[in-house]
């Protein structure tokens, strides 16, 4: 018998406006992860401020114990693409790249962004990759509109990065999202073959959008803990995630942005 694909969820503007809030208060954790971040601090501590931070704000952190991850903040360091498991042992260096993912969950509504900084001075190379991951991101967006197909936001991403030769993570996808943390559509960041589309997107989808890239190879694998997912080859690994709305008319509302983050697609329209 052939599985039933899972139907696409399409919010309301009353359902839109409660993961408004959800996800406004997402970037504001995250522009606190931000300046907290130093050399000399452990991964756990990282996790012990931001989960403090969620529940403060009235939320929940809706990593902890989904599925039984242990932590509230996946935090990964350079050559860990995503999932690390926080540690009092891991201490940042000088010159470590940081990927934080986290959501949380407000109002019954979920909200993920994941965001890497560098700690210290980065090697040019480095700060390359986290600047072209989040770019690859706007150029994914900017197809994120009523009318297109799901597969043109994953041929942006990988058309972008494809002359940099980066690993574009295959392994690992976006998704949909709202009133659970992962929903449908599956959200590719490679090109997919010529004469698949994917679904036509409708107005009130809610996407997270994530770029996982390598600046070596694009394969990964799982440590013996199950969750966390470090490059084959050593080579280190940049995230740039945000939580999105496709809106009836134009460019897509980014949901997840921190309060003094630039919006690129301000300047498109």
């Amino acid at each position: 018998m052939r599985k039933k694909r899972e139907q696409v969820q399409i919010k309301t503007e009353e359902q839109l406006e409660k993961m408004r809030t959800s996800c406004r208060m997402l970037g504001e954790l995250h522009a606190k992860l931000r300046d907290f971040l130093r050399v000399g601090l452990s991964t756990w501590e990282i996790d012990e401020y931001g989960e403090h931070l969620i529940r403060e704000m009235g939320a929940v952190p809706n990593f902890k114990n989904y599925q039984g991850y242990p932590a509230s903040i996946c935090i990964s360091v350079n050559d860990e693409v995503v999932h690390g498991i926080p540690s009092k042992e891991k201490i940042l260096e000088d010159g470590d790249i940081v990927s934080l993912d986290c959501g949380l969950v407000y109002d019954g509504y979920h909200s993920d962004a994941a965001r890497t900084w560098g700690v210290g001075k980065l090697h040019p190379n480095a700060e390359q990759l986290i600047a072209r991951t989040r770019e690859s991101f706007y150029a994914g967006v900017r197809h994120a509109v009523a009318g297109g197909h799901l597969f043109d936001i994953s041929n942006a991403i990988a058309d972008y990065l494809q002359p940099f030769g980066y690993g574009i993570v295959r392994d690992l996808t976006g998704h949909g999202i709202g009133t659970k943390l992962h929903e449908a559509p599956v959200i590719p960041n490679y090109r997919m073959p010529m004469l698949q589309k994917g679904i036509l997107l409708e107005a009130g989808m809610t996407l997270a959008v994530e770029p996982m890239v390598n600046l070596g190879t694009w394969r990964v694998y799982w440590e013996d803990d199950g969750w966390t997912v470090r490059t084959q080859d050593g080579a280190p690994s940049a995230h740039y995630e945000n939580t999105i709305a496709i809106r009836p008319d134009g460019l897509p509302e980014i949901l997840t942005l921190m309060p003094d983050e630039p919006n690129e697609l301000e300047n498109d329209r």
